[in-house]
């Protein structure tokens, strides 16, 4: 006999935190307002509202799937029915509706709900105005609040449609990561095979040589151990530059994989690199490498630009890099964030210099100066 893992039980998902919760609180006001009815009319008023409770707590359970169209539709025909039965203030529990009305990806689906809201806030203010006439001019305030229930679920799908969005970016910039890893192991073992693989396979067939020469020709063979020596001396200087190559990044390589994070964020990239960039040092080259990635996945996480631009320019003295976009600008506490700290450090490192500034957008812009060299013994100058 087998038995099942039951689910446990619980009143809204976890993953909404304590909103569901919150929001509990305006249900408050149609209880207060069904108190000033009595006999079986309060009854049916507050098992109404308790229908709709479950099915407030249901719609967060059954999203996705097709009752979830069925709860919201009974929540319209309850606020309907209390609205004209028993008090037009029902109608403030369409800001409950409006919130699920937002969750609707399909675009039809969604423009049906919203009708179908219109229509359900709508008719309660006709039958009142027409059949009872208890609908005054000073209840007229209820209109702004109706006009924000009727608005709130376009904001509420458009939150919902950029935190999708954002969870997407995440994702590709995750697969982005992955793809230059896999890339650059790929690379690393390229590297290997073909710089010490021949070194290797060298000093290998030159041991078996001395194997069998030490008996025979002991002065053949002490040259050989001396060949092999000055060998693996050449393979450590290899394995050397591998290691150094591994740890720095060059501009060019960076520039390329800042434009794919960029695309990937579905932005516009306005590159203006030039094909060979003479920068004085490797380590000049790495910090700068690694300050346009920090910008750059500034510009993505921070930004919500639409294009980016990444320019590169050198002066007499300096090589400048400018990393900018059209977003939504930075501020003075981020300034001293977002990786800016490290950025400033990193350049200081070879006498550079970081810069931001706020002008339809950011402008980030890195400066190293170019190092000057020494005069050749015996130089004239004019």
């Amino acid at each position: 006999m087998y038995m099942t893992a039951q689910t446990k039980w619980e009143l809204f998902p976890k993953k909404y935190g304590f909103f569901p919760y919150i929001f509990l609180i305006y249900l408050f006001i149609p209880a207060t307002l069904l108190m000033k009815e009595d006999g079986i009319k309060q009854v049916v008023g507050y098992l109404l509202l308790l229908l709709f409770l479950i099915s407030y707590r249901q719609l967060y359970h059954e999203e996705g799937t097709g009752r979830f169209a069925f709860w919201l539709g009974l929540q319209m025909i309850i606020i309907g029915y209390q609205s004209m039965v028993y008090d037009y203030n029902f109608l403030y529990l369409g800001f409950f509706t409006a919130n699920f009305i937002g969750w609707y990806a399909d675009k039809k689906q969604f423009q049906a709900a919203w009708f179908a809201l219109m229509g359900t806030l709508s008719l309660p203010i006709l039958y009142h105005v027409i059949f009872t006439g208890d609908f005054s001019k000073e209840q007229f305030y209820m209109i702004p609040f109706l006009i924000v229930i009727l608005v709130s679920p376009f904001g509420i799908r458009s939150m919902i449609k950029n935190m999708e969005l954002e969870k997407e970016l995440d994702e590709a910039n995750a697969k982005i990561k992955e793809l230059v890893k896999r890339e650059e192991r790929t690379r690393i073992a390229q590297d290997l095979h073909d710089t010490l693989g021949h070194t290797l396979s060298l000093i290998t067939l030159k041991s078996q040589l001395v194997e069998r020469l030490i008996t025979k020709d002991a002065k053949r063979a002490i040259e050989e151990v001396s060949e092999i020596e000055t060998t693996s001396r050449s393979a450590l200087d290899q394995v050397r530059e591998l290691v150094t190559d591994m740890k720095a990044q060059t501009l060019a390589e960076e520039v390329v994989q800042a434009e794919q994070l960029l695309k990937a964020a579905n932005m516009n990239v306005q590159i203006n690199f030039p094909f060979e960039m003479h920068v004085d040092s490797s380590l000049t080259e790495h910090m700068l490498s690694l300050c346009l990635k920090e910008a750059v996945t500034n510009v993505v996480k921070h930004s919500r630009a639409s294009k980016c631009w990444l320019l590169y320019r050198e002066e007499e003295q300096a090589i400048i890099i400018q990393v900018k976009d059209n977003g939504i600008g930075i501020d003075n506490q981020s300034v001293e964030g977002n990786g800016l700290v490290g950025m400033k450090e990193r350049l200081a490192l070879v006498d550079g210099s970081l810069s931001v500034s706020k002008n339809s957008g950011t402008t980030v812009e890195m400066k190293v100066p170019k190092v000057k060299k020494p005069e050749k013994e015996g130089e004239i100058h004019a």
